[in-house]
């Protein structure tokens, strides 16, 4: 298993498709079905492998405090994403464009194995480089 960008986000950043600040940028959580395929464009490619359970919304969640920084390395970062009152096991969380009319894809991101919650809080913890970075 892998993670990685989406070849469509890398399109639609060089046509000025997507606005990383501005648009409504969600993470939703995949079981161990997902692969990550360069090649996928849209969420509906990918959401048949969605998860589900107590605490957890269809479609997962927006991201909050979106904030692009320009330097030698520009990165896109956001705060930490919380799930309360959880119970369910993710294997990945996938990155999307919620604004544009087909919730294109951003990235997938690989767990390395079950991450479970059972009645407790399920958080991403953002690397402190950003969620994405270019160099």
């Amino acid at each position: 298993m892998a993670s990685g960008i989406y070849n469509r986000f890398k399109a639609n950043i060089l046509n000025k498709v997507c606005d990383m600040e501005a648009d409504v940028i969600r993470v939703a959580l995949l079981t161990n079905s997902h692969s990550f395929t360069a090649a996928h464009n849209t969420f509906s490619q990918v959401s048949g492998n969605e998860i589900s359970g107590t605490g957890y919304t269809a479609n997962g969640e927006a991201l909050a405090s979106k904030a692009v920084t320009q330097a030698a390395t520009t990165k896109f970062d956001a705060t930490d994403v919380a799930w309360t009152s959880a119970s369910f096991t993710a294997y990945h969380a996938v990155i999307y464009d919620d604004t544009l009319a087909g919730n294109d894809l951003i990235g997938s991101i690989d767990f390395g194995g079950a991450q479970a919650v059972v009645s407790g809080t399920f958080t991403i913890q953002w690397h402190a480089d950003g969620i994405i970075t270019l160099a």
